[in-house]
């Protein structure tokens, strides 16, 4: 178990960098997610290619997997939506309600009750972002994008964890790669309707930012955080990626200027995020929830 936290930890350290592509990158939400979609899959399609550890699914197995990669990529494009519509700390800190949403979402989509200590871990980081922002609405438009990005995270964690029992970490993170970059240009006619964009095409500095975020932040993060769903619970997984905000945005107030001057509720607002992920973890421990 000490090794699966191990992995899941770290990915979730790789995670609090994601943020800032959303500021880095130039491109518009819906091409960055594509981009980094695209480039990941090479990447591993190139990674098992060379080491012979290609795996061949049916038609219907690719469809479930990309099914779920779909998931994830509508997830991303909120998520950047959210970033580039406000901060990264707005985006970051609206992720922590995922282990509020797994903890409704869970229960009925796998058939059984809901768990109310659960709710209650998850209720802690609720209130944590409500201290944070103080009710603040000044980015309404960032946080709601925010709020919508972290449901479509808790349903694609719930989702991968039940189709991905049967595959390798790496099979699956290529076909979900492959199948949300295919489920998002087909959707891309409707994204330029409605929203313009400047350029469709990367620039130089773009190009280095997306094959760092597919590379580290992409392929190595979810391999790590696949391993880690296979051994614990789909909520353990999404309640302690209540850590990437801090993370994020101490990384944000070191690159951007963000959050300068922080007041004691921000602090206090975070601690009640860190203490939801620390009740969680000791009860794991305690139970044996794996």
């Amino acid at each position: 178990m000490r090794d699966t936290f191990i992995k899941l930890h770290l990915s979730i350290l790789l995670a609090g960098f994601t943020g800032l592509f959303g500021k880095w990158v130039s491109l518009s939400e819906g091409l960055l997610v594509c981009y980094r979609m695209l480039f990941a899959a090479i990447i591993l399609f190139l990674i098992l290619w060379m080491g012979k550890k290609l795996q061949r699914l049916s038609i219907r197995e690719m469809l479930k997997i990309g099914g779920t990669g779909f998931l994830l990529g509508l997830h991303w494009v909120f998520f950047y939506g959210s970033i580039k519509a406000s901060n990264v700390s707005v985006g970051v800190v609206c992720f922590s309600l995922v282990g509020f949403f797994t903890a409704i979402l869970e229960p009925l989509i796998n058939r059984r009750r809901i768990s109310m200590r659960q709710l209650g871990y998850s209720l802690f980081a609720v209130l944590g972002i409500l201290l944070i922002f103080q009710f603040d609405i000044r980015y309404r438009t960032g946080i709601l994008l925010g709020v919508v990005s972290t449901a479509l995270a808790a349903l694609f964690t719930i989702v991968n964890k039940r189709v991905g029992k049967q595959y390798t970490s790496s099979t699956m993170l290529l076909y979900e790669m492959s199948g949300g970059f295919l489920g998002l240009v087909c959707l891309l006619p409707v994204y330029f309707y409605f929203f313009s964009v400047e350029s469709i095409f990367p620039s130089v500095t773009d190009l280095f930012y997306l094959l760092a975020l597919a590379l580290f932040c992409t392929v190595f993060l979810y391999l790590l955080q696949i391993q880690a769903l296979k051994s614990i619970s789909a909520f353990t997984v999404n309640l302690s990626y209540n850590l990437e905000p801090v993370y994020s945005i101490l990384l944000a107030m070191i690159f951007f200027g963000e959050a300068k001057e922080l007041s004691g509720m921000f602090y206090l607002g975070l601690g009640l995020i860190v203490c939801s992920v620390l009740l969680q973890t000791v009860d794991v421990f305690r139970r044996r929830n794996i």
